[in-house]
């Protein structure tokens, strides 16, 4: 019996090890074999690439576009991330206090995460239009002049901030909400009998209550937010001039952008941005495990 319970066991992880392999591992270990390798679409069909080590990571790192495009993430990152979770935190909030419709509010919340990123995307395109589009109607309404919002430098990676803020918020309702009904409502009448105010609630009772999930919610976002290239890619293709080029719209115009493709740098660029991620996760179970024992 407990060798047939060892063998069930074992058939129950096959299908997933498998999924694993196929779906991550095997990707993965490609990818990398593209970074150290001078590939060119010939060798890439039939085989056979050199060994050039780490010659792609350095032509990566030595153009002047890493920069750009390092600096265009973080701040693409950074920002969405803020706001997603502050706006997310005050509709949880919001919603936590219980009224009449609420169920039906946060339902609609939810429509910008359920629609598939080409329609949010192209959606937020038509709004920003600088001729067509409504946000210049509005403000042409209250005396203000056109904004150049997808064609200008100055406000590309601004425009597509935005619509990535509004694609987030929803996900970070919807847990930061499942957060606040798990806080027992003796801590709120504890709070209260002891006389505290709204915000000293919030600030030392229900912000310190909510950090497990504020850490994993933020961590989910930042390697959703590393990976977006949908977005940025429909609304303004990483222009103009490179404005709002991210990494990952970088690696995507580097292998699959131009007739000459250049398959190493951009698996570089991709392997840059897995690091980022595999370093945010590791952060974040060295804050849980300190949470943990303290």
């Amino acid at each position: 019996m407990r060798v047939r319970s060892r063998l069930a066991g074992w058939a129950f992880l096959v299908p997933l090890v498998a999924y694993l392999a196929v779906c991550y591992a095997y990707p993965l270990f490609t990818n990398v074999d593209l970074s150290i390798r001078g590939y060119t679409v010939r060798s890439f069909v039939s085989g056979g690439a050199p060994l050039v080590g780490f010659a792609n990571y350095a032509t990566v790192f030595g153009d002047p576009t890493f920069r750009t495009a390092l600096l265009n993430t973080v701040l693409f990152t950074v920002i969405s991330l803020f706001f997603q979770y502050t706006i997310g935190l005050a509709a949880a909030l919001f919603f936590a206090r219980g009224f009449r419709l609420s169920a039906t509010l946060r339902a609609l919340f939810l429509v910008p995460w359920l629609l598939p990123l080409i329609v949010s995307a192209s959606t937020w395109a038509w709004l920003l239009n600088s001729e067509s589009g409504l946000v210049n109607a509005a403000l042409k309404v209250v005396g203000l002049g056109p904004v150049n919002w997808l064609t200008s430098p100055e406000w590309s990676l601004v425009s597509v901030t935005i619509a990535n803020i509004w694609i987030g918020i929803p996900f970070n309702l919807v847990v930061l909400y499942s957060g606040l009904q798990n806080i027992s409502r003796d801590v709120y009448e504890a709070s209260a009998l002891d006389g505290a105010s709204g915000w000293q609630t919030f600030w030392h009772v229900t912000f310190p209550l909510l950090r497990p999930v504020s850490a994993i919610t933020l961590l989910l976002g930042l390697v959703y937010t590393l990976k977006v290239f949908d977005v940025i890619w429909i609304m303004t293709k990483g222009g103009p001039s490179g404005s709002s080029t991210t990494l990952a719209t970088w690696s995507y115009e580097l292998g699959f952008g131009n007739m000459l493709p250049r398959f190493g740098p951009s698996a570089a660029v991709g392997n840059v941005l897995i690091l980022i991620a595999v370093v945010a996760g590791l952060l974040y179970i060295r804050v849980q495990r300190r949470q943990e024992l303290s």
